[in-house]
């Protein structure tokens, strides 16, 4: 019995599982899950800010791709808090969805986070960590040619 509880909490999967199960059956007997969605995001932010911050005073730089996903986060709460506004509207016409200040805000924000989602990807695609990442990939590969080289070189004598 103490293995089993113990393998439980190694594998971090169930963990996650057990958590994000409570908390849905506590929202929905509070009829609260869209506050505890928007709540969970709130805590993702201030999560990813706080990294940014320990990140900065560690290494004494700013990491952008840590901003970014906050940024990111922020604009997917805004945009989950302006669809349950949109559910609330009736939309007879194509006309009626461009002439709403909430789905013209739910095209911008969609818009944003496409943009955000570009940025993360080249903020991931030019960090120190991945050009290096790459330097030394293609060093341990250059290598392994030499190391062939040399071996067929004492091979063939």
């Amino acid at each position: 019995m103490k293995k089993t509880i113990l393998n439980f909490f190694n594998d971090k999967l169930y963990i996650e599982i057990s958590i994000a199960s409570a908390l849905f059956i506590i929202a929905l007997a509070t009829n609260m899950l869209m506050d505890f969605i928007i709540y969970m995001l709130y805590f993702i932010i201030f999560l990813e800010i706080v990294r940014a911050v320990v990140n900065y005073v560690r290494e004494e730089r700013v990491a952008l791709s840590l901003l970014v996903d906050a940024f990111i986060i922020l604009a997917l709460r805004e945009f989950i808090v302006n669809v349950v506004k949109v559910n609330k509207e009736n939309l007879s016409t194509i006309n009626e969805l461009f002439s709403s200040a909430v789905n013209l805000n739910l095209f911008v924000l969609a818009g944003v986070i496409i943009f955000l989602l570009g940025v993360r990807y080249l903020s991931v695609k030019t960090s120190q960590k991945y050009l290096f990442g790459k330097k030394e990939e293609k060093e341990v590969v250059e290598d392994e040619v030499i190391h062939e080289n040399i071996v067929d070189l004492t091979t063939t004598k």
